[in-house]
Parts: structure tokens; C-alpha cells; sequence
């Protein structure tokens, strides 16, 4: 019926196709909808007045009016799904869609039935159904139809585990701005006190005390990676969370010096390293247990006049002490139900796997030794690094200066839980 505009062929079946098939004409499309709705508006207000006259006239219309009446209804209809198609795509913007893929309102007006079923669902009460289940699909890689789904990023990255640090905490820290801490050790001292009459025939008694002077020098800990300049301009992220984790290497290596370090060459000479030995200074203990030798150490500490203020044990080592039960099964020193740290002998017990299975270590940590910091860590980035400037390359350095002094090894005592030696 081309006298009242586009033919109902041309709207229900050519020009929909096109918000699928020529993207960049959405909008235009919509406009064209918009327009030609108004158009058959118009029509269909145009044959209400003249049906006036024909009402009056014929006392009833022509078959002739009420088929074009139909057909501009069916146009409508028509129209309207294509205007709401087309709206659809501006809002979701479908207009970003891959070439072919047919959108849910192409997909209804092209559905079997439609044509024959606008008429009736415009002029009365009624509906059918449009299979749909094809319209939304994944792409596919070989090119088949359907909606681009994107993959979700979890934010952030999946970090791997890292080691409770703790053995800083222990000790008392100050800082320094030399390469190396000099201190004075005393290394013996003979008590001559002694009670004296008023007016003594002889010398009072005289006490000696020996000192020798003792050094630590600063330890320089670094490491570093390599990375694209252009990935840590693209992602900020990353570049914070490899300072996260260069940051952590550094901890976790000052960690091992601070107790465990050689002391040869450039390392430090560690808590561990210094200690005394662990020695029964006498006390007679039935079927000996490592419980036992943790207090037997602790009163090593306290016979070299200090008090110990804590204990550093392996994590395996500590969670067979707290599962230790009596005969009746119930838990000697753990109360699985209770909030407060772990503590033994009335001391803090600190887990860590910096200190080996099957050794222990107790002492007075913030009287007997004490921690320097020279420099703290921190972390640099450099493109003047051999050739990262022409490759487009940067280095991330991290490092610090740290310095360890033991002021008195007999504050510490070291050992083993090896039932029947004598220590470390």
C-alpha cells in the first residue's frame, strides 16, 4: 500500500535489518522510524474525518476504507516495533555490536507469525511467543553471531603468602649516621666487696672489670627487578605492588641476618650466631622434655643477671608444645578457646620460620642487643641502568642499611630440643 507511505513489506523487513547490519545508522534509523510514524498518524487522522462523512452518508464505512484503515494500522505496528528496536540500540549501545548480529526487536519482527498476528494483537487482546534462545550467544572464534563477551578481571593481583616478620619487633632500635656502631663490652668483672672496719689497717678491697671494644658495621640489603617502562605507565598498580613485595624480600632477609646472620664477610652477625650455649647449670631434671630446656635456658639468662622476655621457637616446634596434653587428653599449655598470644613460661613465644626445627632461642632481646637503622628501606626506579633507556626498560631497586649489636651474648641462650645433648 504505497499511497500512505513506505510499503509494510520495506518497514517490517528491509530497514530493521539495517540496525544490525549498519551500526552507523542507528540514530538515523530512528529518526526515519520516528518520522514515518508520524506520517501514518497523520493518515490514520485523516481517514477519521473523511470516515465522518461516509458514516453519515452510508450509515457504515466501505470495505475499501476499512482496508486501508487495516493496512495503516499493521503499519503502525510495525513502526512502533522498529522505533522501540531502534531505541533499544541507542541505549544499550548495540551500535558497537559486530557486524550481523541481530538484535532482540530484529528478531521478533522477523518471526514467523509476526505479519500475519500485528493486525490482531493491535485491534484486540492477544499475544504469541518469539523463540529467542539463539539471540544472545558468546563469539565465537570461528565468526558465529552474537553478543562479545568480555572475561571479568578480578581486581588486584593474587599474592603469594607471605611470612609473619617479628623478630625486629623483639629488639630496641636507634639510628645511626656512620657505617659502623663501636661500643664498649664489659668482658669481666671480679666483685671484691667486701665489709671494712672504720679506719681499715689495709687497702679497702679493689674489684676489676675488663671491657673490650667491640664493632658492628652497617650491612647494605638489596634486590631488584627488571620491568617494561610501558607496563608500569599503564598499570600503577603494578608498580605499588612490586614495591610491596621488594619491600617484603628485603624484610624477610633482614629477618634471617638479624638472628641467624654469620657474621662473615658482609653479614651480619646475628642474635642466634652470638648466644650462649645452652648448658644445665646443675638442675636435676626427671625425664627431660624441650618444655624443660626452654626454663632451664631462661634461667641460664637470669644466672647472667638479665631477665628474658621472650622466646623464639619454629612454628613446628611451638604447635607441638601447645598440643601437648595430659593423660586424661585435656591441653597443658593451650586453650584452644582463648584470645590471648602465645606465651610460655610466662614469656611471649614468637613463631617464625626463620629459626630451624628442632632450635630454640630465649634471652633478654631489648637489654642484651639492639637494632640500627642506617637507611631505611626504600625503593628507586632508574632508566640509566646499562641499556634499559633504548629498550625502553626500568630497574626498581630495593634496599636498606641496617647494623646489630650484641652488647652481652650471656643475655642469650641458644639450643636444640635434642633430648641428651648438651645444646646447640
Amino acid at each position: 500500500m504505497t499511497e500512505h507511505g513506505v510499503s509494510f513489506k520495506r518497514v517490517a523487513f528491509g530497514q530493521l535489518g539495517e540496525i544490525g547490519s549498519d551500526p552507523v545508522n542507528v540514530e538515523q534509523e530512528y529518526r526515519r522510524v520516528s518520522a514515518d510514524l508520524k506520517n501514518v498518524g497523520d493518515q490514520l487522522k485523516a481517514f477519521a474525518e473523511s470516515s465522518k462523512a461516509e458514516l453519515a452518508k452510508h450509515q457504515g464505512l466501505t470495505e475499501e476504507t476499512k482496508a486501508s484503515v487495516d493496512k495503516l494500522l499493521t503499519e503502525q505496528g510495525a513502526l512502533n516495533a522498529r522505533l522501540q528496536a531502534a531505541e533499544q540500540a541507542l541505549a544499550d549501545g548495540i551500535d558497537n555490536m559486530p557486524t550481523g548480529v541481530m538484535s532482540l526487536g530484529r528478531r521478533v519482527i522477523e518471526s514467523e507469525g509476526f505479519e500475519a498476528n500485528a493486525s490482531r494483537i493491535l485491534t484486540a487482546k492477544g499475544a504469541f511467543s518469539v523463540p529467542v534462545q539463539a539471540a544472545l550467544t558468546t563469539t565465537q572464534s570461528d565468526g558465529a553471531n552474537g553478543y562479545p563477551v568480555e572475561p571479568m578481571r578480578v581486581p588486584g593481583v593474587i599474592a603469594a603468602p607471605e611470612q609473619r616478620l617479628t623478630i625486629r619487633d623483639l629488639l630496641s632500635w636507634g639510628r645511626t649516621t656512620s657505617n659502623s656502631i663501636e661500643y664498649v663490652r664489659e668482658t669481666g668483672f671480679t666483685n671484691g666487696a667486701d665489709v671494712v672496719s672504720e679506719n681499715p689497717a689495709s687497702n679497702k678491697p679493689e674489684s676489676t672489670i675488663t671491657f673490650d671494644l667491640a664493632s658492628a658495621p652497617v650491612a647494605t640489603i638489596a634486590h631488584w627487578v627488571h620491568a617494561s617502562k610501558q607496563v608500569l605507565s599503564d598499570a600503577g598498580m603494578l608498580q605499588s605492588y612490586i614495591d610491596g613485595r621488594l619491600r617484603y624480600g628485603l624484610k624477610l632477609k633482614e629477618e634471617a641476618q638479624l638472628l641467624k646472620g654469620s657474621g662473615v664477610g658482609l653479614n651480619i652477625s646475628g642474635i642466634y650466631t652470638q648466644a650462649s650455649a645452652y648448658a644445665n647449670p646443675g638442675v636435676d631434671v626427671t625425664a627431660d622434655t624441650g618444655i624443660d630446656r626452654l626454663r632451664i635456658a631462661m634461667l641460664q639468662v637470669q644466672l647472667a643477671e638479665y631477665s628474658a622476655d621472650g622466646i623464639v621457637l619454629n612454628p613446628i616446634d611451638w604447635a607441638g608444645i601447645e598440643l601437648t596434653k595430659d593423660t586424661q587428653g585435656k591441653y597443658i599449655f593451650a586453650n584452644p578457646l582463648a584470645l590471648a598470644g602465645p606465651v610460655l613460661w610466662g614469656l611471649p613465644v614468637v613463631s617464625t620460620q626463620s629459626m630451624d626445627q628442632g632450635d630454640f632461642l630465649t634471652g633478654a632481646f631489648r637489654m642484651g642487643a639492639q637494632g640500627w637503622d642506617r637507611e631505611d628501606a626504600n625503593v628507586m626506579v632508574s632508566t640509566e641502568d646499562r641499556d634499559n633507556f633504548v629498550k625502553n626498560m626500568v630497574t626498581i631497586l630495593c634496599e636498606e642499611r641496617v647494623a646489630l649489636t650484641v652488647y652481652r651474648p650471656e643475655a642469650f641462650v641458644k639450643g636444640d630440643f635434642t633430648i641428651g645433648s648438651s645444646g646447640a
